[in-house]
This record gives structure tokens, C-alpha cells and sequence, in this order.
């Protein structure tokens, strides 16, 4: 969306975010439940596992790992709404689930969870494998204007959007195919089924061995790994997609509980040597990360702007 989440921060100097002496001394009633709201195995997957392990073994608490899929986030979401408040459950989501999905799908606000921590960005781009040709987007918009029938890969309904504005901007019409998950794109683009697609780091390895090209960042700054890549603002489109990966509580979640889960979550992913921030640097761009009420407005920000979106993709 719009300015969707800004500039990230990297996660040093984070742990004032949670300095309370109530956060301090913390620890969990039980065992914790971590939803995730991602298939099993992807890189989403991996990344809170991970996370959950580095957990386990520097607080000593018990956190048990469970799938909580579907509906971009929300079913993860809907299973918090029915959880104690008291940090036993919380779930690893994206931003997006508390702006954009759950500004479509009518079904209450971003208060529904209480943000905790993000963890990573999203290397969201414009992808297509390098045997296509395509060096930027302009490629491909000259490449629909000349007749070619260009099949564009999304993930979420928010990308789905965006792709159709990109469109629109440049008076082309994209044939919009929309997928489960990042790695459904990578498949349809290897298989040929795509021509282009979003993709949210999972293209990282595929371009650096050059198989694939990153066309045009979908962020609002430019991507790690292929910084010179064209905004697309240089499209006429006003709209990007910063979504983060995003640790959350049930609503209401008690604040000592939200802010010692933060914290301990930034001390296992700056911790030197952390598997953890390992995977996210390679496969996300690297840890960033917001937490309390700087987290809670730009996540009210991301739902105010994601009516913006809908208007635009509605026209």
C-alpha cells in the first residue's frame, strides 16, 4: 500500500522497546502456542521455527510450533481472538493480514490482535525469469503494449491490486493469475506458466545464480539486492507493498507479556551467531524490526491506507 510501513529499522538498539521492570521479569503461565500462518516448509515456516527454537533455548520457555493457515493471515488471527491474553498464544503473521486483508474482508479492525514485534521485511519485487529477456518493468509494459498477453503472478489480494494498478497506470491489461503463497509464483514462473510475478525474497538464490531478474522494487525503497532496480513510482503508480513479518498477540494482550516477548525476541535475533537472523538476512533482506506503539500506529496506518487501495483496484 501507500507508504505501507515506511522505513524499517535494523534491531539494534531495540530492547528499550520493552525496559519495564514488569517486562523484565516476565515469563510465560505455560507453554506457549505459536500459530503460523504459513504452509509448512516455506521460508515464512522456517523463519518462525526458527525463531521458536533460538527462544526455547535462551528463555527456557516451552513454545510448541502449530500450522494456523489460510485467508492471508486471518484464520491465525481468528484462532488469537479465542486465546488467553496472557502470552501463551501468539502468531506469526504479516502486516498485511491486519491491514489490507482485514480491511477487505470487512471483518473487524487491526485491534483484533495486538502487534508484538516484527521480524523481517519482504524483498517484495516484480520478478520474471532471465530467459524472458526483460531487464525492468518497462520491458514488459512495452511487451503488453506491443500485443503480448502477460500473465502476472500474485500471492495475495493486495498484490493482485497492485498488479491491476500497475496496469492501469500504463494503459495495459495484464492477465492477473493469483496463487497460494510466494512459492506458488516461483513455481508458475519456472513452469512457465507466468511471466512475472511478485516475489517476496524467495527469488533471492534464483537471482543471485541469474536465473532470475529482479524488474522493479515493489517496496517503498529500493531492494538489498538489486538496488538499482526502478521504483514504481517511475510507472505512475503511487501504491507499494512493505509488508513485514509480524509476531501478534490475542487483542487486548497483557502489555508485560507483549513487551518481554519482544524483547526476548530481538535478544535471540541480535544475538551473535543467531541461525535465526542468519535465514532472515539471506532470504528476507535482514532483520528489521518495530515494536509498541510505534508498531501499533504504523499498523493503523497500513489499515487507513489499504482503503485507498481498494478504491483505486475498484475504479
Amino acid at each position: 500500500m501507500k507508504n505501507f510501513l515506511g522505513q524499517t529499522i535494523a534491531a539494534v538498539g531495540f530492547f528499550a522497546v520493552a525496559s519495564s521492570a514488569m517486562a523484565e521479569t516476565w515469563n510465560p503461565p505455560g507453554p506457549i502456542k505459536f500459530l503460523i500462518a504459513f504452509a509448512a516448509g516455506g521460508g515464512a515456516d522456517t523463519q518462525a521455527r526458527m525463531i521458536a527454537t533460538e527462544l526455547e533455548a535462551a528463555k527456557g520457555w516451552k513454545i510448541i510450533p502449530e500450522q494456523a493457515t489460510g485467508k492471508g493471515g486471518l484464520n491465525a488471527v481468528k484462532a488469537l481472538g479465542a486465546a488467553p491474553k496472557d502470552g501463551t498464544t501468539i502468531a506469526m503473521i504479516v502486516t498485511e493480514s491486519l491491514g489490507y486483508n482485514m480491511r477487505a474482508s470487512g471483518a473487524g479492525g487491526p485491534d483484533a490482535a495486538t502487534p508484538i514485534t516484527t521480524t523481517a521485511g519482504s524483498e517484495m519485487a516484480v520478478v520474471a525469469l532471465s530467459s524472458k529477456g526483460y531487464k525492468t518493468l518497462g520491458d514488459v509494459i512495452e511487451a503488453a503494449k506491443g500485443g503480448d498477453a502477460i500473465r502476472f503472478g500474485a500471492m495475495s489480494p493486495a498484490l493482485a491490486d497492485l498488479a491491476y494498478i500497475i496496469g492501469k497506470e500504463n494503459d495495459v491489461d495484464f492477465n492477473i493469475v493469483q496463487v497460494k503463497g510466494g512459492k506458488a509464483v516461483m513455481n508458475g514462473l519456472n513452469a512457465g506458466d507466468m511471466d512475472v510475478g511478485f516475489g517476496a525474497g524467495i527469488q533471492a538464490k534464483a537471482v543471485a545464480a541469474g536465473e532470475m531478474v529482479e524488474l522493479a522494487s515493489a517496496k517503498s525503497v529500493p531492494l538489498v539486492g538489486t538496488p538499482d532496480a526502478p521504483m514504481l513510482t517511475e510507472y505512475g503508480v503511487e501504491f507499494t507493498n512493505d509488508t513485514m513479518f509480524l509476531i501478534a498477540g490475542p487483542g487486548g494482550m497483557d502489555p508485560a507479556a507483549r513487551d518481554a516477548i519482544a524483547a526476548a525476541v530481538a535478544e535471540v535475533l541480535t544475538t551473535e551467531g543467531s541461525e535465526a537472523a542468519g535465514f532472515i538476512t539471506k532470504g528476507f533482506g535482514g532483520v528489521k524490526m518495530h515494536a509498541g506503539d510505534e508498531l501499533t500506529t504504523m499498523i493503523q496506518d497500513a489499515y487507513d491506507q489499504a482503503g485507498g487501495l481498494l478504491e483505486a483496484s475498484s475504479e
